[in-house]
């Protein structure tokens, strides 16, 4: 058995990648089941609009997408993987409850209470202490004032926190899992380090769901103290299953990060930006790394060519070959994969256009409190939890077209066929568009319906018009997930190189990032522009009042307009890499013999 030698090392092995995922499991559990249902205690317990609290949720999930990235880089480049996941687990949860009797007391007096309070903790101390919210909320519910700005401060402190506790702990848990089987024999351990990546992904999708289901269910039927209490109990959990494994980590040293090389081309090519290029230079005039089929830069983006020039190998290089000053003279592979990176970002931003409709859920989350989501006289499907709906369907999808879908069109066809990359990211982008049309539809009706039952006065009446109307977007959202989403990724990972794979892992978290900003960015011109005296804003905080569906029309335009977008991209892009990508051109079918 290959378990016996893993178990019987004293560093790394099995062991301690059990640790590591049910560390990052119980942090997804605890911060996606207080971001799930945040919208409506942002409404019903600090008195914002629905707007208001949507453009705060937004710019959280930049953050908490973004925050990775900075996270990555700084385990990578400086401190390590291991303390950079210590690090986010105890920012995200506590490190000490100093002063928490005092603000008890008076939030607003002592600012200095909250000092040391960080992440889940402090967010769930909301709950509990009525300073930190707005007193006329908790009268039947209506805010007559607004909250003041200690109460918001303290409240985006907590999101703050809790953004750089996540991005500690996701920018490293899986490459640290790795790390623990790393330095084993690559054709013994390979099925080994294979399905730690499965059951990875396989542990957070499942803690994702249960977080917008059971514990979004908590919420609705126990309260916000007990609904955010429990997660701070499951981020304890998470940080204590983390150091108790301390002793076994294999414990990587930090070294140089992708992002550096890229820092170094950009400075090299401006510092010798006087330098005339020709394309009939001998191969010896460029910088490459020993044993690199790289010898020679490709013509495009010829202004970044200029890094890998020597203008003087007595100056330029030292005895072993090396540059002496890599901030001035840099390798053709160097200067190929910020090339490789550049050539992508077109193809990326057209998925990042397309993360704003997923980003859409505190709309949604708002539409489905409104709707009867009654499935017998005695159980309520909590309105936080509609969203599980796009992860099961996306799951559904995916196995669909994997194991029914593709074997079925390759019967027919007689030979191994699928989609290729291409095809299957300008397909996630045009159901996209056509699932926010659909959701115009839904909202239309759900509108009238609620304007029929002379409920559009009161925003948290319920009307008799059945969640379920809202299955149709989700399952339609869930295939272009399934086909754009998987379909960027793989095609990162296929058309950058190996060296890259860092990068393309990175790529499309940081389109989620973007994305958010795009969102809140469209809100605040709906809101802007679209809005008076006499007339009500489109994502007005009374839902049936403002005109959701015209706003949603208006994504779905902007879907629309983002595919005829990606099919320029597309061309311009070019031929891309064949094998194993599936990539045959643009859009046309892929065949593999």
């Amino acid at each position: 058995m290959i378990t016996e030698p893993l178990l019987s090392n004293p560093k790394g092995g099995i062991r301690a990648l059990f640790f590591i995922i049910a560390n990052e499991a119980l942090e997804r559990l605890a911060s996606f089941g207080l971001s799930t249902n945040m919208i409506m205690y942002l409404t019903r317990e600090y008195g914002m609009d629905a707007a208001s609290g949507a453009q705060i949720l937004f710019l959280y999930s930049a953050a908490g997408n973004f925050m990775p990235i900075i996270g990555a880089f700084l385990a990578d480049t400086y401190v390590g993987r291991y303390p950079m996941i210590g690090f986010g687990c105890i920012t995200s949860l506590l490190h000490a409850l100093v002063g928490s009797n005092r603000l008890d007391s008076h939030l607003s007096e002592d600012r200095s209470a909250t000092r040391f309070q960080p992440g889940m903790v402090l967010l769930w101390l909301t709950t509990i202490i009525p300073e930190a919210r707005v007193p006329s909320c908790q009268i039947n519910g209506r805010c007559n004032n607004d909250a003041t700005a200690p109460q918001l401060l303290f409240l985006y402190f907590c999101l703050g926190l809790m953004s750089i506790g996540a991005g500690g702990i996701r920018s490293c848990s899986l490459a640290f899992g790795a790390d623990q089987l790393r330095k084993r024999d690559s054709l013994k351990y390979a099925g080994i380090l294979e399905s730690f990546f499965s059951w990875y992904y396989v542990v957070s999708s499942a803690s994702v769901f249960i977080s917008m289901t059971c514990l979004v269910y908590i919420q609705d039927a126990l309260g916000w103290k007990v609904g955010f209490g429990v997660p701070v109990v499951l981020m304890i959990l998470s940080t204590l299953s983390f150091f108790l494994a301390s002793p076994i980590y294999v414990k990587p040293k930090a070294k140089a990060n992708w992002l550096i090389g890229f820092a170094r081309v950009l400075v090299a090519s401006i510092r010798k930006r006087r330098i005339e290029l020709c394309s009939q230079n001998p191969d010896e005039l460029y910088h490459h790394r020993k044993g690199s089929a790289l010898v020679v830069p490709s013509e495009r983006i010829r202004f970044l060519n200029r890094a890998c020039v020597i203008k003087n190998p007595e100056e330029d290089l030292m005895p072993d070959g090396r540059a002496s000053d890599p901030w001035c003279l840099c390798t053709v592979d160097q200067v190929e994969e910020l090339k490789a990176l550049i050539k992508v970002i077109p193809i990326w931003s057209t998925g990042m256009l397309v993360s704003v409709n997923v980003c859409q859920n505190s709309f949604l989350l708002l539409q489905a409190s409104t709707m009867n989501r009654h499935i017998t006289s005695k159980f309520e499907i909590p309105a936080g939890s509609f969203y599980a709906f796009l992860l099961l369907s996306s799951t559904i999808w995916i196995a669909l077209y994997d194991r029914v879908i593709i074997p079925l069109a390759s019967k027919i066809r007689g030979k191994p066929t699928r989609l290729s990359l291409k095809q299957k990211i300008g397909l996630g982008i045009l159901v996209s568009a056509a699932s926010m049309a659909v959701l115009a539809i839904i909202e239309r009706v759900r509108r009238e319906t609620a304007i029929r039952e002379g409920i559009s006065d009161n925003p948290d009446a319920a009307m008799h018009m059945s969640a379920m109307w809202l299955l149709p977007f989700y399952f339609l959202l869930g295939f272009s997930e399934a086909m754009n989403g998987v379909g960027q990724n793989e095609f990162f990972y296929t058309e950058l190189p190996k060296s890259m794979s860092s990068v393309a892992s990175n790529l499309f978290s940081i389109g989620l990032s973007a994305a958010s900003l795009v969102a809140s960015f469209i809100v605040s011109v709906v809101r802007g522009f679209i809005s008076g005296e006499n007339q009500e804003s489109w994502v007005s905080g009374n839902i049936t009042k403002g005109h959701y569906d015209y706003y949603y029309w208006l994504l779905a335009s902007l879907g629309f307009a983002t595919f005829i977008y990606y099919l320029a991209c597309s061309k311009a892009y070019g031929p891309c890499k064949g094998g194993q990508g599936g990539i045959a051109g643009d859009l046309d079918i892929s065949e593999t013999t």
